[in-house]
């Protein structure tokens, strides 16, 4: 790996230094278990201890935090900068193209069919399959053995790593990363029961539709419509293993944690957060800034910003007391019958 001094770190993010500027670093790590020669960061109040006993040769720290810092004795380097884990994260997108460059080329076996144009700058990886009328951006990179079913657009810079599936008709913004095994456009969960009760398929003949840099983690998959467009809207971020059903709309700047699960036809509003495990029905109608904790069931429509929890979700403040209660509801349960007991003896 390459070394930087921590001058050359200060420089490149706008940070001041207290201490050797001179200091080398050549890798990173955690600030707890951080060796010499690493880059670690600090922005919690919490971990400022761990500030007197790291071994991290240089220290990135949260500007707000600078005043408690220097109270504290330190072998570190420090370099303040306004956001330590934004800053860390732009270091590490350095690194990160240092060890996984952009590749150029089309490996073989792989299959591009007649007429499709591939960028001098993109990457086909071996055992690819490209079908017919696709429109691949500059700069795009497909790893071994990716499906790109017909009519697809990929845009610029987007990345689709092994084993991702895009169905035809489907479109993909610039700058997207989907992970190994995600499936884009398969088809809708639509049938309807005839009149012998036999399930009879509902033909999905929409598409999906993924805008500018959005993340999809691996294994997850996004539903085609079954009339129209599923929309994953721009800068929506989504982890492994979550489902998103047919004619839902993501909005922008969307999280969507591991287990999610969307059902149809439902909208979610901007800058939404929805942590593991949230099930969320189908129809309804989601308003921007609303955060759901872990397992929340949604079941109507969150009309307006706030944090929700439990099932059916409701207010979080309001869910953390009936919790309280109900995990008092044994020792109630029993001076209740102690007090019919006494009562039944009073009677008597």
């Amino acid at each position: 790996m390459i070394e930087f001094s921590a001058q050359q770190i200060a420089t490149l993010l706008g940070g001041k230094i207290i201490g050797d500027q001179n200091r080398k670093v050549s890798d990173v790590g955690p600030l707890e278990s951080a060796r010499e020669g690493q880059l670690s960061f600090l922005c919690e109040e919490k971990y400022l201890p761990q500030l007197e006993t790291t071994n991290a040769s240089v220290v990135l720290l949260s500007s707000g935090l600078r005043d408690a810092a220097e109270a504290l004795p330190t072998r570190s380097t420090i370099i303040v900068v306004e956001n330590a884990r934004a800053a860390m994260g732009q270091l590490l997108q350095l690194v990160a193209k240092a060890l996984n460059p952009a590749k150029q080329g089309v490996e073989q076996p792989s299959f591009v069919a007649q007429g499709v144009v591939v960028p001098e700058d993109a990457y086909i990886g071996a055992f690819a399959y490209i079908g017919k009328n696709v429109q691949l951006g500059k700069g795009v990179q497909i790893y071994p053995n990716c499906y790109i079913g017909d009519n697809v657009k990929i845009g610029d810079n987007t990345i689709l790593y092994s084993g991702v599936k895009v169905y035809y008709n489907c479109e993909i913004g610039k700058d997207c990363i989907l992970h190994a095994g995600v499936v884009i456009g398969g088809d809708g969960f639509g049938f309807e029961p005839d009149a012998n009760g036999v399930n009879q398929k509902l033909p999905q003949i929409g598409n999906v539709i993924i805008e500018d840099d959005v993340e999809i983690g691996a294994n997850s998959t996004v539903d085609r419509a079954m009339m129209g467009s599923t929309i994953i809207k721009k800068n929506a971020k989504i982890d492994n293993l979550v489902q998103v059903a047919h004619n839902v709309v993501v909005g922008e700047s969307c999280f969507l944690c591991a287990q999610v699960g969307i059902a149809g036809s439902t909208t979610i509003g901007d800058h939404c957060v929805f942590a593991g495990q949230v099930g969320v029905n189908g129809h309804i109608e989601i308003a921007d800034h609303c955060v759901f904790g872990a397992k929340a069931g949604v079941h109507s429509n969150p009309r307006k910003p706030g944090f929700y929890q439990g099932a059916p979700a409701f207010d979080a403040l309001a869910w953390r007391k009936c919790t309280a209660g109900f995990k008092q509801l044994p020792d109630l349960m029993h001076r209740v019958s102690d007090l019919e007991q006494k009562m039944k003896k009073n009677e008597q």
